[in-house]
């Protein structure tokens, strides 16, 4: 899960379906990608960058589960 990329969406006061919206990409792969499932375009994670004002590396971490872990 990328619990800083989530944290930073919701500090922006944005839900899934508005950050997906203002990615222009479809709900489904926004939560792919806020999940880890995929990693995206470096376009996009250029604009998650400008639209949170976190650098995207921090915003691209994964931090395993604990069924992750085992």
């Amino acid at each position: 899960m990328r619990e800083n990329l989530k944290a930073a969406r919701k500090a922006a006061g944005l839900t899934q379906q508005a950050m997906a919206e203002k990615l222009c990409v479809g709900l489904r792969h926004y939560k792919k990608i806020e999940s880890g499932e995929t990693l995206g375009s470096i376009d996009l994670w250029d604009k998650l960058e400008d639209i949170t004002g976190i650098h995207q590396r921090i915003l691209r971490e994964i931090r395993l589960g604990k069924e992750d872990s085992l």
